[in-house]
């Protein structure tokens, strides 16, 4: 049985792409309908004046998403959580599954470079030659999703968790944070050993704030 879609990259995905009930011609004059249904995706082939409800949206989008992710469970060579997968799906979904075998972003992944992804996605932000602000949202969208540690795991796949660096456990920077906030009373003591953990704590926070936001702008570049 090909793997599927998590309920939360479903949720992400059709966010992603939106909802209409009401059949339309998208920007390329094409009739779409639902979660960015086409006739080129099979049936039902969408036409003037048609009109579906959500569930049936939900439905085409169900079976619309099967060739996309049997593309990225083919495809791709390396174990991938819930997270992972779905983002993969919805970016194949968007690009089309040639364009998705043939990606830099797959080859690279497929050599284990994780950490390439986020960067990848978003060299996908044009459609006929313009830059759209619209896929630049959508391709940060996905690299968040595929940077997400948590995962709901699907029930035939049990995949493990990716090691998350020190400084960033929550367990670790949540009380940093917390302790930190506090530091202007904290600090009004006095004695020299209340102002050294105080300076610890800042310099944890900026170590932790460092990694953080290294990570996002690696994403968006």
């Amino acid at each position: 049985m090909t793997r599927q879609i998590n309920p939360h990259g479903l949720e992400k995905l059709k966010q992603w792409e939106g909802l209409k009930t009401k059949a339309y011609k998208d920007a390329g004059g094409v009739w779409t309908i639902g979660y960015g249904h086409t006739a080129a995706a099979g049936t039902p082939a969408p036409h003037q004046g048609m009109v579906i409800t959500e569930a049936d949206a939900e439905s085409i989008l169900l079976k619309d998403l099967t060739q996309y992710e049997a593309a990225v469970e083919n495809n791709v060579n390396v174990k991938l959580n819930d997270n992972e997968f779905a983002a993969l799906v919805s970016f194949a979904f968007n690009v089309g599954i040639n364009a998705f075998k043939n990606s830099a972003l797959l080859k690279k992944l497929n050599k284990g470079n994780f950490d390439a992804v986020p960067s990848e996605l978003m060299k996908w932000v044009k459609a006929g030659g313009k830059k759209l602000q619209g896929l630049v949202n959508r391709r940060r969208a996905e690299g968040y999703l595929w940077m997400e540690g948590a995962y709901v795991a699907s029930k035939d796949v049990v995949p493990e968790q990716k090691t998350v660096h020190p400084v960033l456990k929550p367990e670790v920077i949540g009380p940093v944070i917390s302790v930190a906030s506090g530091l202007t009373g904290f600090a009004t003591g006095s004695g020299p050993f209340q102002w050294a953990l105080a300076a610890v704590m800042v310099i944890g926070v900026a170590i932790g704030s460092f990694y953080f936001i290294k990570r996002l702008r690696e994403a968006e570049l």
